[in-house]
């Protein structure tokens, strides 16, 4: 890089840092290369060139790659819990409820490929997992399912383990969507989604009775 790009470059960092943009913009940016290349796709050098700043510049905010990461899984759960909410939003049925829920998870996997991918690249557990976000949106899936078992006049005590196997039932679903292998499957995304939650459900019927 020449001595005028490089100049070029700072002088780009400290406009957006100045402007209070740098954050964004390299939220922004990694947010495109997440999409592209995935988790381990990118450094915290291309987040910069991408955003248009010196290497540097991105340490004003962020200690690292992880760091820079998890503050787009932070916004991207922000953004997911909110478009859930405004799907259930509405549906006195229950049932109606986790149905849209299910067709608001495809839709945000399918818009958001950057975030949707910050969002689960790190371990449960690990220190730097995003957390609080995670958990909210969570408890709406646990609490909506709680309503369609109430509902049907079971104990709402499944609502937990049943989350988790519509949460990876979802995830699944997303996951083999956005990657085309369902392209194939003789019924929409939705449907399968919708369909499998419904048969985790009507087994949890069974089961009880």
């Amino acid at each position: 890089m020449s001595d005028h790009a490089a100049e070029r470059e700072q002088a780009a960092g400290k406009k957006g840092y100045h402007h209070g943009n740098l954050r964004a913009a390299l939220i922004a940016a990694t947010r495109e290369l997440l999409a592209a290349r995935g988790p381990q796709g990118f450094t915290l050098a291309d987040a910069a060139r991408k955003a248009g700043v010196s290497a540097a510049a991105p340490y004003r905010h962020f200690a690292d790659r992880d760091s820079l990461m998890l503050s787009v899984a932070h916004e991207g759960f922000a953004l997911f819990g909110a478009q859930l909410s405004e799907a259930v939003e509405g549906n006195c049925d229950p049932q109606d409820a986790l149905a849209a829920m299910g067709r608001a998870y495809l839709a945000f996997a399918r818009a958001e490929p950057g975030y949707y991918a910050a969002m689960f690249a790190f371990r449960h557990g690990d220190d730097t997992r995003p957390d609080e976000k995670h958990d909210a949106a969570f408890q709406l899936l646990i609490s909506t399912i709680a309503s369609v078992l109430n509902a049907r006049h079971l104990p709402d005590d499944a609502a937990c383990p049943l989350a988790f196997q519509i949460w990876s039932l979802s995830h699944g679903v997303a996951t083999l969507d956005t990657t085309g292998h369902l392209d194939d499957a003789g019924m929409s995304a939705e449907d399968i989604l919708v369909s499998g939650a419904m048969a985790l459900l009507a087994g949890a019927g069974r089961t009880q009775g």
